[in-house]
């Protein structure tokens, strides 16, 4: 059997690995595995703006329909909006049609469970099974047993609702914001939630053209937004992900302030207001060592866990935890949502700056950044974990540990969704960190490529 689903859910490059007949069995396998616990589930389904969103939502919705299961239709919206929407109505499953930060050409579809968490493993193979197995993925149910579909009242105004009570939030009345859409998810309900919250609000990449998804914009580049605060002598910038669970900030000079730098302001905040829980932010090993130092100095515990937000979360629940997150800007917020949410963050970050009366810089002066290099070494998907058994590589990652050990580290790791071994380099000259991260992809591109 294969594997469908990785870190986020099941993606690849939309009508080639991931096509709308995969998704109609994906749909149809779902309610199957969700009967076991109700008859009919309820499925909340939401999307990004990508060109191959429409094909896919067909796909699964016939499927979900096709198996006896409901879709309630909440169009295109953020991946954290639909998990809270799902836990509102009291739905079975959430799911979303997005494939995040990447490219327009790549889709994905991840489900969430009844409290928006994502799908556990076992839950998530046991689809796997139904599909690749066939089993019962077939036309067997006839009149009123037939699924059916109606679209969610009012969702971008239940999902502001739901954020403006969390947070606690009562304006942002002088404070110039720009905000980078990404042509994503959030181009419609990001600009609504600022607006009502009286800031001056400049708005760019707010036009999706299906095709124009995380395009030279939003939170994986900067550049432009970078650009606009300072043409626009804002407060600060925010930019946002495709589908809305990230965020990244820039600051009224222009400098970007990454996930990192965010968590580091939030989790202060929080213990100085008692409401970080066990006085603990958890991180994945991606975080910068400077954020580590800092923290430490702020005698602010840390947990650690491998790359990706749901073992950030697993993590979370599991030991009771109310704030974790990734550099890339994946911020768990657990007493405000079950999942990455970069318009929460962005307003918790905003509260912070209103009620110090601070700048971004001068809340997160004390944390010094150690430079980082990620270089991606292209390798056949099939060998991309034999690294870990390949001596003439792990000779050359211990010479690189033995040699940065102090001032700085070395991290090697697969992607979850990509044919991609990452080599990552902490230390404290950029020049021969990126040199020696270069050297070591090269070799591995060659060894596995």
């Amino acid at each position: 059997m294969g594997k469908l689903f990785g870190t986020d859910g099941v993606r690849g490059v939309a009508n080639k690995e991931l096509s709308a007949k995969l998704a109609y069995k994906m749909g149809y396998a779902a309610v199957l595995n969700f009967k076991k616990d109700t008859k009919r589930p309820k499925f909340v389904v939401g999307m990004d703006t990508r060109i191959s969103c429409n094909m896919l939502y067909m796909g699964l919705s016939a499927g979900i329909m096709s198996a006896g299961g409901d879709v309630i239709n909440a169009g295109i919206i953020s991946t954290p909006a639909v998990a809270v929407l799902t836990r509102e109505i009291n739905a079975d499953s959430g799911v979303v049609i997005s494939a995040s930060h990447n490219p327009f050409e790549y889709n994905g579809i991840k489900f969430f469970n009844s409290d928006g968490y994502k799908l556990s493993d076992e839950k998530e193979e046991e689809i796997e099974r139904l599909i690749f197995e066939n089993e019962k993925l077939n036309f067997d149910l006839i009149g009123k047993d037939v699924g059916t579909m109606k679209d969610f009242s009012h969702p971008r105004a239940r999902y502001i609702e739901y954020l403006l009570e969390k947070i606690n939030i009562d304006d942002l009345r002088g404070m110039k914001i720009v905000l980078d859409l990404a042509n994503g998810a959030t181009y419609k309900v990001a600009r609504e939630v600022f607006e009502r919250l009286s800031a001056d609000v400049f708005v760019i990449n707010d036009v999706p053209n299906g095709s124009n998804i995380n395009d030279k914009c939003g939170s994986t580049d900067t550049k432009m937004l970078q650009e606009m605060v300072v043409r626009k002598k804002a407060d600060l910038g925010i930019a946002f992900d495709g589908d809305g669970d990230r965020v990244i900030m820039v600051d009224n000079e222009g400098n970007e302030i990454n996930g990192d730098l965010i968590m580091y302001a939030c989790s202060v905040y929080l213990k100085e207001k008692n409401l970080l829980n066990k006085n603990t932010l958890v991180l994945t090993v991606m975080s910068n060592l400077g954020l580590k130092k800092a923290l430490e100095k702020k005698n602010i515990n840390i947990s650690e866990t491998k790359v990706g937000d749901r073992y950030v979360v697993e993590r979370m629940l599991e030991e009771g935890y109310n704030i974790g997150g990734e550099q890339s800007g994946h911020i768990i917020l657990s007493n405000i949502n079950s999942t990455g949410d970069g318009i929460a963050s962005a307003l918790l970050m905003c509260k912070i700056l209103k009620e110090k009366n601070m700048t971004i810089r001068e809340l997160i002066k004390d944390v010094k950044i150690y430079p980082q290099v990620l270089i991606n070494a292209v390798v056949d998907n099939e060998k991309k974990f034999d690294y870990k058994d390949n001596k003439e590589i792990l000779e050359d990652i211990d010479k690189l540990e033995a040699k940065y050990a102090g001032n700085g580290r070395v991290l090697i790791r697969t992607s979850g969704t990509e044919p991609l071994v990452r080599v990552m380099i902490e230390g404290e000259d950029i020049s021969q960190i990126t040199d020696d991260a270069k050297e070591l992809a090269m070799k591995i591109e060659e060894i596995l490529g």
